[in-house]
């Protein structure tokens, strides 16, 4: 397990599309639908994870997409369907619906825009300037789209952008999610009483 190509890595953003699928069933089928939907998929996900990491078994399609970091711990998907989970189980359908979108469509443009143009790096954990503009324009996109308040979304889209940048050792599909939805929903809990 090597550092992934520019290719691997466009499948691997690729297979975030999934979240599309997650808004869909929600916006839908309601809340309890997408929450069961994304149980069972957590179920075959933890099974996968124990055959590579347990009992040792490549998985090929798996295996070629995983990162240098994921070979002997959970991979990323996991910690997309655990942020999934909790974007959907806790917040407001709009902000569950952003902070799952910015968690796809943020953190690709920042992996896929950082990988292929990025020149100017800004942190010891290898980010780039040029990535985290790209990620911050897409995420500012997103939750423009689907809160009403200018500043909340403003400040929403550079608290996944933050969080994508700095965090390190917590994976970013876990934490986008919480930190961006939470701050959202208290934001617009704080609005109210103001």
């Amino acid at each position: 397990m090597t550092s992934i190509s520019f290719a691997n890595e466009l499948i691997r953003k690729g297979i975030h599309f999934t979240s599309i699928l997650i808004i869909l069933v929600y916006a839908f089928f309601g809340k309890q639908a997408i929450q069961t939907l994304l149980i069972a998929y957590f179920v075959l996900v933890l099974s996968i994870e124990h055959l590579r990491l347990d009992r040792g078994i490549k998985i090929p399609f798996v295996h070629k997409l995983l990162r240098q970091k994921e070979g002997k711990g959970l991979g990323s998907h996991a910690y997309f369907i655990i942020g999934a989970l909790i974007a959907v189980s806790v917040f407001s359908k709009n902000i569950a619906f952003a902070a799952i979108l910015m968690t796809t469509f943020g953190d690709m443009s920042a992996a896929l825009i950082g990988k292929r143009f990025g020149k100017i790096r800004i942190f010891a954990n290898g980010k780039s300037l040029e990535g985290c503009i790209a990620e911050f324009i897409v995420n500012l996109f997103i939750v423009v789209l689907l809160f009403e308040n200018p500043i909340i979304s403003i400040c929403t889209a550079f608290v996944a952008t933050f969080v994508e940048t700095t965090f390190v050792k917590i994976d970013d599909n876990l934490a986008i999610p919480v930190f961006s939805g939470a701050f959202a929903e208290l934001a617009f809990l704080l609005l109210v009483y103001m």
